[in-house]
């Protein structure tokens, strides 16, 4: 038992399980299908509908957690991205993957509906999640001097949303963000 909890930890094998069901679902729920079963999500994820209702016990639930999931993995990779490569370079390439996290999530519209309908609300913390996410961004550009520091978090994540949703593809999408990133980088001799 884990005091602070009261409940056991998942064993390795259980863990394992629920990850696959929740990357199975994310791939389900993204198409955009609403006819998408349990026991569809249950098959591609290489466990029985048992399996599946013990972690989740409803739809909403495995919805809820596929889309927390994402945003988590999205926000989780701005200090992957600082750790591995200069601070405009991890900006730019977080901008793609918030794309990608938006595009996924129009897929997940329907699905993401029914949950709230239901009375669930997935969406609590993710605005604050993002700032964050970008903010750090920012700040470690600010800091080595690569990206202007008069720059707000929410402006860029407002940007963000406006190229998802206008761009025709995802070439042109690309085209939007290196427009973005380019205006956010200190001004050297243009």
């Amino acid at each position: 038992m884990t005091p602070d909890t009261g409940t056991r930890p998942m064993r390795a094998d259980a863990r394992r399980n629920r990850d696959r069901l929740v990357t199975a679902a994310v791939r389900a729920f993204s198409d955009g299908r609403p006819d998408v079963t349990l026991e569809a999500v249950a098959r591609d994820a290489g466990v029985g509908i048992g399996t599946l209702y013990r972690h989740f016990p409803t739809r909403e639930a495995l919805v809820e957690a596929a889309y927390r999931t994402e945003l988590a993995r999205l926000c989780d990779a701005a200090g992957e991205l600082l750790a591995d490569r200069p601070p405009e370079r991890a900006l730019r390439s977080w901008m793609d993957r918030f794309v990608a996290y938006a595009t996924a999530k129009r897929g997940m519209a329907d699905a993401l509906r029914a949950l709230v309908a239901s009375g669930g609300n997935p969406f609590a913390e993710t605005r604050g999640r993002l700032l964050a996410a970008v903010a750090s961004l920012l700040e470690a550009g600010a800091r080595a001097g690569t990206v202007r520091d008069d720059v707000e978090a929410d402006d860029v994540l407002a940007s963000l949303s406006g190229v998802s949703l206008a761009a025709h593809d995802a070439a042109q999408a690309g085209r939007m963000l290196d427009l973005l990133a380019h205006g956010l980088l200190t001004c050297r001799p243009c």
